[in-house]
């Protein structure tokens, strides 16, 4: 098999405009092309009225040797890398134990469907609902102002992600293709087969759901147990080893290797894991507002008369500023033609994120305009950023008018420090809904600083984004975990307790669905060797 690069072709070509330009980049006559597949297919819209398709192709051919020896100066032309998954244990026999992963979030169900896969039969426990259950209660803080503190959008099956964008891409190293098993597993569940070769690939929140319940479906089919609503209330730790899960009610489950797939919001188990001495470092993460514009201003600019078409789907942007005051501000999670949703999980606090569907049709852009900071910002023990959190989550519902409505203002009356009394063009898809007024009260004033220089600046890189009636609406604290559960390099083991096996964006391991899935198959095989060697 070869891999095929830098194949260029006008955004509307045919495909027998491919195979001809496969062809001449191969310096092969078709009577020797088997098949090709694409590998991967992105959009270069530097110039948005003469965008190109650029692809990757893995093409079989009977005479591969000959036409590598006529490449060797050629970059485009290589060996297509093996990017299947390979097993790095099996089960042999009947195990004394079973593995346990708390939490079944994307970290969560992949972790379990590799362990159960080489048929190490996990048991998965989740302190929220199954998804189709959870996206009603969700539902009820959208429609109801009622919040359910252990079914909303952070706790229950699926995990944050699956009221998000449901992004599949990352930039984090993956040296094994373990994102490529992600990505089949997710085709095999259901998902959009494009998503094996769009450059930025997205599956939106309702698709998630049905896919969530098919890989639940096949961990069980294969051994592996969930238990909904099962909270892990405490660890039970002797001698520096992790011997016992104590469940909320009263229950326990005796384990010796436990994946700690927890997420970014669990604060309650942070703060467990931190009074039984369980290694914990403060990190740096990021707050700021959610904004929205409309989605036709961000797809005129990016693809000028090119915008609506097809393959090209709602644009996206990604921005940065440096403020005068040394922060850095930048887009994070940007949701083309999506929502802003409320995504607390905790009573008496508001906590925004983005959401989009597949279609990503929706009228309006949403991104998070966040502002980095570190532990220099919350000095005190390793939980202060997670009080940091809370603080401003709790300000926030202050100003919404403690019914979970969201505070929001006008850019241009934030940056003018003027209150927000009506709705412009923009109207905030947030919901229950937000309540206008100022925002300089809701976060650090080196956060509303940094962002108030920023907001005209990023306007110099797309132009209009300073625009008068988009909405910021408040807060966005959730970027990251406030903490790191930090794990050693080669066992993947808590420092100081053996057995407890850190994993995901709780832990402070990933950043979004894929490379949580991915922090979950890495640690699974750490599990299935420790369980072989034992």
């Amino acid at each position: 098999m070869l891999r095929v690069n830098e194949i260029k072709l006008p955004l509307d070509h045919s495909p027998e405009d491919l195979k001809r330009a496969l062809l001449t980049k191969l310096g092969a006559d078709e009577s020797r092309l088997v098949s090709y597949a694409i590998f991967k297919r992105s959009p270069d819209a530097r110039k948005k009225n003469a965008i190109l398709l650029i692809y990757s192709l893995d093409v079989e051919v009977d005479n591969e040797k000959e036409i590598l020896q006529r490449s060797q100066s050629n970059p485009h032309v290589l060996p297509a890398p093996d990017t299947s998954y390979k097993f790095v244990s099996k089960s042999v026999g009947e195990n004394k134990s079973r593995p346990v992963i708390i939490g079944s979030g994307p970290c969560g169900i992949f972790a379990a469907l590799i362990l159960a896969q080489m048929g190490f039969n996990p048991i998965v426990l989740e302190r929220g609902k199954a998804v189709r259950e959870r996206t009603k209660d969700t539902w009820d803080l959208w429609r109801k102002h009622i919040l359910h503190p252990e079914s909303n959008v952070q706790f229950g099956e699926g995990g944050a992600g699956t009221f998000s964008d449901g992004k599949l891409y990352s930039q984090i190293k993956d040296p094994k293709h373990y994102g490529r098993k992600v990505i089949d597993e997710f085709i095999k569940a259901g998902a959009p087969p494009e998503i094996a070769y769009v450059s930025k690939p997205h599956i939106g929140t309702f698709r998630l759901v049905g896919i969530v319940e098919k890989i639940r479906a096949t961990i069980e089919s294969l051994g592996g147990e969930f238990r909904f609503q099962h909270k892990a209330a405490d660890f039970i730790i002797k001698n520096n080893e992790l011997c016992e899960v104590a469940l909320e009610g009263g229950q326990s489950v005796s384990a010796n290797q436990v994946i700690l797939a927890i997420g970014h919001s669990a604060r309650d188990t942070f703060e467990i894991l931190h009074q039984r001495g369980v290694f914990i470092e403060a990190k740096p993460f990021s707050i700021g507002f959610r904004i929205e514009h409309p989605q036709s201003l961000i797809d005129r600019f990016r693809y000028g008369e090119n915008a609506g078409h097809a393959i090209l789907g709602a644009a996206d942007y990604k921005l940065v500023h440096h403020a005068s005051n040394g922060r850095s501000v930048y887009s994070f999670c940007m949701c083309p033609g999506g929502t802003v949703v409320a995504a607390a999980s905790e009573p008496g606090r508001v906590v925004t994120n983005g959401m989009s569907e597949y279609s990503r049709n929706e009228r309006n852009a949403n991104s998070g305009i966040v502002v980095g900071i570190d532990p220099r910002d919350y000095p005190g023990d390793v939980l202060a950023g997670m009080a940091l959190q809370r603080h401003w989550e709790e300000k926030a519902f202050e100003l919404g008018g403690k019914n979970y409505n969201a505070p929001a203002q006008l850019v241009g009356d934030f940056v003018a420090r003027k209150g927000s009394t009506q709705l412009g063009s923009v109207v905030p898809s947030y919901k229950p809904g937000v309540t206008l007024g100022e925002l300089d009260s809701s976060l650090p004033n080196y956060a509303i600083d940094a962002i108030r220089e920023a907001l005209p600046a990023f306007d110099k890189q797309i132009k209009g984004y300073f625009l008068h009636d988009a909405i910021l609406t408040g807060v966005e604290t959730r970027t990251s975990s406030p903490i790191r559960i930090t794990r050693d390099d080669n066992t993947l083991q808590s420092l100081n307790t053996k057995g407890l096996y850190p994993a995901g964006e709780g832990a402070g391991y990933a950043g979004g669905i894929l490379s949580a899935a991915i922090d979950g198959i890495k640690v699974a095989e750490a599990v299935a060797l420790s369980m072989q060697s034992s």
